[in-house]
């Protein structure tokens, strides 16, 4: 049987986190990604109105038939 490689010390570094990050450093980079994401979205709704009328009507719907 092949031998499976080793698990990292720190789960982070699983998802590609840089070497000797720390929380703060990811909390930034997340902040920072989140706000980039939030224009994109808006961006894409103000150039596709109709479309993002849709998602959001859809979405609404979803979480309306959604059972806890």
């Amino acid at each position: 049987m092949p031998e499976l490689p080793e698990p990292p010390e720190r789960p982070d570094r699983a998802y590609g986190a840089p070497e000797g990050e720390t929380e703060a450093e990811r909390r930034r980079r997340r902040a920072w990604f989140l706000r980039e994401l939030a224009e994109a979205r808006a961006l894409r709704e103000r150039v596709q109105p109709r479309r993002a009328k849709v998602a959001r009507l859809r979405h609404a719907m979803r979480m309306r038939t959604f059972r806890w």
